[in-house]
């Protein structure tokens, strides 16, 4: 039996290696992704790579072996991860695999914003086809706001279009080492774990931290929805992993998407915290100003 992480040199995917790195042998790790020239660093830590694309179903046989546990890491092309994600859960099926864990969206089903479409159709894709699976429904993370802290500081505010919405965030790194977690664990087969950070706070709130940190005053500027897409907005949201996290400007589908996930935050959609995650890391999430003081650490000298 190995572990396979699909979409390995991603940065869920990296993540979630480097914990499996603590759990288990590199030779019992395959990564799995569509660049070998990005996997030269797993390669020479003896983890086995191999090479395929979400998008040709032909590079996906041989991947999956009777027995291996899988993470579909969900792709990032809007609009086409659905028959992506069938490709690699119909391998998966006729190869044997005796787990699935896909990377879905927190709330599943009852998620009405647009980015949670694809991932909603994967999850009946998933279960349809009775490989057992575990529904990891990821909420957004720490790291789509603090990844755009620069921006911010240039620009002297954070803006949105969330209102007084509530959002649970937890660390990339928290949602990696959950998965890695069920990946080599026991009892979790046709399971679903809501996962989010331990304390939903508003846009205001994640602001005045920020200006607290950094000794700054930055405001939180609420934009109307059109003026938000308008503005080309940078992926403030669980976009971030669906779209490619950019620094500045992300293509008008992106930016629409990106401003109905900022109305469902408006909506309180994102603000559960069932506790699964802590749960299931057996800690704390770790907390938000933690994320953005090592943000600001990581920010060149002005």
């Amino acid at each position: 039996m190995s572990i396979v992480v699909t979409g390995a040199t991603g940065a869920l995917g990296r993540l979630v290696i480097e914990a499996l790195w603590k759990r288990i042998a590199p030779g019992e790790i395959i990564a799995v992704a569509r660049d070998r020239a990005r996997t030269a660093d797993l390669a020479a830590r003896g983890v086995e790579v191999r090479i395929a694309d979400y998008s040709k179903p032909e590079t996906l046989e041989g991947v999956f072996a009777a027995g291996d546990r899988v993470l579909l890491i969900s792709g990032n092309e809007a609009g086409q991860r659905v028959d992506q994600h069938r490709a690699v859960i119909d391998a998966a099926r006729e190869a044997g695999v005796t787990l699935l864990a896909y990377t879905s969206v927190l709330g599943g089903p009852a998620a009405t914003f647009s980015i949670a479409e694809e991932h909603i159709a994967t999850e009946q894709a998933l279960l349809a086809s009775r490989v057992p699976y575990c529904l990891l429904r990821n909420g957004w993370y720490h790291e789509n706001y603090t990844g755009v802290l620069a921006t911010t500081l240039s620009t002297g505010a954070v803006v949105g279009s969330a209102g007084a919405g509530r959002v649970a965030t937890a660390a990339r790194r928290d949602y990696a080492e959950a998965a890695a977690i069920v990946l080599t664990g026991t009892g979790h087969e046709n399971s679903v774990y809501e996962l989010s950070g331990d304390t939903a706070w508003t846009m205001a709130e994640y602001a005045a931290e920020v200006s607290r940190q950094t000794g700054r005053k930055i405001p939180y500027r609420e934009l109307p929805p059109e003026q938000y897409v308008a503005l080309g907005v940078p992926p403030c949201s669980s976009a971030a992993e669906s779209l490619g996290e950019v620094e500045a400007g992300v293509p008008a589908l992106g930016a629409q998407m990106v401003a109905d996930a900022d109305a469902a935050i408006a909506r309180g959609e994102p603000a559960a915290t069932p506790g699964d995650l802590a749960r299931l890391l057996g800690r704390p999430t770790t907390p938000l100003a933690e994320a953005i003081a090592d943000a600001l650490q990581e920010l060149p000298l002005s």
